[in-house]
């Protein structure tokens, strides 16, 4: 089979990059990447210092341990817990609970799930709204996004990411997932049909069909027929080669920097990685460094993506170098929610150990990810940097979310905030100082009204040290169910302190319905439709 060959442009048109006033910002995101999927620590103990945990000896990401070298990473950082409310939440600033997308969205037709919420934003992200995108576009930056969309469903106008802000568009659509990571499988191109028997409104997901009538094992065709509708658009050049996704993606992220190069235009990027999303397909440039050290095939095929995204982002920080940019342009690398390894259960002790749970769960390990912020090149005397520093090897334990993403780079761009509309994020301009920001929430609300996943009809609160989860039991909705962690002593939530805490538990429910009444949330419904919402003389606390 071929290979494409991705080669970078030296030193293209240097004294475009030189005259261009506004800085380039590049948004670096990978899909189901979790806080410990990296050599790179995000643990710290509790003077803030990086611990390395055993996860972070087995993959190795040497591109981000340098990212981390020249920025500052984040170690409390948030996002939703699946893939369509954190990717709404960044472009608009607004948490899942206002703007109401609170569920993946299912391609071709509504997942609400069976007690969630009748209106939810299945729809995605609206595109009338203030976009920081589109803002960027009009200040004059080419706005380009490569990889996965999943902004909204088919027919929606989401569905194309260029309704949303963007100039450019490859690759992106309404789908979640890749159909397959194989330049020679087209990336899941294929001429497979529509099985029989699957009723509307039905999904697939690890292979098992969720149909209203109840659920069951898919077959071989129907994984086949569900991965040929996730094909990934707009790379046929790749296609009959053996081009790892990665790579492809890769491959045109670097052509089009080196357009907007050479066009003088400065960019902003959102090279929106599909890896590491299932399916767990192994690459087999970096297989040989993962087999025969005890570790399932599918961990070791998802070690593989992990090593092949920090390749990508090695190769885009060589392509800012060359082209003369580097030390114009800022990298924003971050997830867009809890990490999916193969490793244990979605409720336990394996995929992000030693923090519990995984994407879709209601634990840290499903809403808490690694963000690095840094200049590609540190260089104090460039004007940019000068008004926007970032400090170089620190580590910033406050807490901060997907939402301050939208007014941070629009705060790097000089663009102001639009006028009128709300947002539940600020700028993290003190933070990449390694300063503390008071003035910055110190909460983070996830709200997931559906069911169907690791952890269902949930709202998880965290407001300092204390994080509530509040489990609506629509199916018993008259006995709702808390759990309380004190995070400042047990960051890794083995102890369930509801029950001896009632007055604290209480407290924050109250707390946290009435911050959910302030974004407009929607709530589960009951078997006859009637809103579940939060309440605290209700719920049953247990002892752990």
């Amino acid at each position: 089979m071929l290979k494409f060959q991705l080669s970078i442009v030296p030193a293209l048109l240097p004294l475009a990059a030189v005259a261009q006033t506004h800085p380039n910002i590049v948004l670096f995101l990978v899909d189901d990447m979790g806080l410990m999927d990296t050599s790179l620590p995000f643990d710290t103990d509790s003077s803030g210092q990086p611990v390395r945990q055993p996860l972070n000896q087995w993959y190795h990401t040497p591109n981000m341990e340098r990212l981390a070298t020249t920025g500052i990473r984040f170690t409390t950082f948030y996002a939703q817990s699946v893939s369509s409310p954190s990717r709404a939440s960044l472009l608009t600033g607004q948490n899942a609970a206002r703007h109401r997308t609170t569920n993946w969205i299912n391609a071709e037709s509504d997942n609400r799930t069976t007690y969630g919420p009748p209106q939810w934003n299945w729809q995605g992200v609206d595109c009338r709204q203030p976009l920081f995108t589109a803002l960027l576009q009009t200040a004059g930056y080419r706005t380009i996004h490569i990889g996965k969309g999943h902004l909204g469903p088919i027919g929606s106008a989401a569905e194309n990411p260029v309704h949303a802000g963007y100039d450019v568009n490859i690759a992106g659509s309404a789908i979640g997932e890749p159909g397959s990571y194989y330049g020679q499988d087209n990336y899941g191109q294929s001429s497979m049909v529509n099985p029989a028997g699957v009723t509307s409104g039905s999904s697939m997901v690890n292979d098992q069909w969720s149909t209203p009538e109840g659920s069951r094992a898919a077959s071989e065709n129907e994984v086949a027929m569900v991965n040929n509708s996730r094909a990934v658009p707009g790379l046929d050049r790749y296609h009959g080669t053996d081009t790892f996704l990665t790579d492809a993606l890769t491959a045109e992220a670097c052509r089009e920097i080196q357009s907007a190069v050479a066009d003088g235009q400065p960019f902003f990027l959102a090279l929106s990685h599909y890896a590491v999303h299932n399916p767990f397909q192994p690459d087999p440039q970096y297989i040989d460094r993962y087999r025969g050290r005890g570790a399932n095939p599918q961990a070791e095929a998802y070690a593989t993506l992990i090593e092949g995204m920090d390749h990508s982002l090695g190769t885009i920080l060589r392509q800012l170098q060359q082209l003369g940019i580097d030390r114009n342009t800022l990298v924003i690398f971050m997830s867009d929610n809890g990490g999916d390894a193969p490793l244990g259960g979605g409720e336990d002790y394996g995929s992000c150990a030693p923090y519990r749970g995984k994407k879709g769960s209601a634990y840290e390990g499903g809403m808490r990810v690694p963000c690095i912020i840094s200049w590609a090149q540190p260089d104090a005397g460039v004007p940019a940097q000068h008004a926007m520093p970032v400090s170089q090897g620190a580590v910033q334990t406050q807490l901060a979310t997907i939402m301050d993403i939208y007014p941070t780079v629009l705060d790097i761009a000089d663009v102001p905030l639009p006028r009128n509309y709300t947002l539940d994020g600020s700028s993290l301009r003190r933070m990449m100082q390694a300063q503390p920001d008071r003035s910055h929430r110190p909460y983070f609300l996830m709200h997931f009204p559906h069911g169907d996943h690791r952890s269902n009809y949930f709202t998880a609160y965290r407001r300092d040290r204390w994080k509530l989860i509040y489990r609506y039991n629509p199916q018993h909705p008259s006995q709702p169910t808390a759990e309380l962690y004190d995070l400042a002593t047990d960051p890794y939530e083995h102890h369930d302190l509801a029950a001896d805490m009632p007055r604290q538990t209480r407290r924050l429910i109250r707390e946290m319905a009435r911050r959910l009444r302030a974004e407009h949330a929607l709530y589960p419904v009951d078997s006859i439709g009637r809103e579940l919402k939060p309440e605290a003389s209700r719920v049953m606390l247990f002892h752990n």
